[in-house]
């Protein structure tokens, strides 16, 4: 079984800044794509970016230049550094792997609240 796990979120003033954080554990044998997504009530959940085994990144355009995708292949993870956030970043983020155990099976996190003040 894997999990992904998430933290990091939480209530911000605009302009500000969080980082999200995301760990797989698990029978794990390696980890393709590892992505980020948001999702407001109401709304389809969203790409937020998404960063290849190799480092090859991916962002939304209203988030380019402002956010940040990164991983640690060691450690399974992959994190979201987000700056100059605005309120309508405000969504519930998820974490998205394509894990390989060894079959390629996708796996998300349970997600993390991230509040923008105005």
């Amino acid at each position: 079984q894997v999990q992904l796990v998430e933290s990091g979120g939480g209530l911000v003033q605009a302009g500000g800044s969080l980082r999200l954080s995301c760990a797989a554990s698990g029978r794990i044998f390696d980890i393709n794509a590892m992505s980020w997504y948001r999702q407001v009530p109401g709304k389809q959940r969203e790409l937020v970016a998404s960063i290849s085994r190799s480092g090859i990144t991916n962002y939304a355009d209203s988030v380019k230049g402002r956010f940040t995708i990164s991983r640690d292949n060691a450690k399974n993870t992959v994190c979201l550094q987000m700056n100059s956030l605005k309120p309508e970043d405000t969504a519930a983020y998820y974490c998205h792997a394509f894990v390989l155990t060894p079959n390629v099976n996708v796996y998300w996190g349970q997600g993390t609240l991230v509040t923008v003040s105005s």
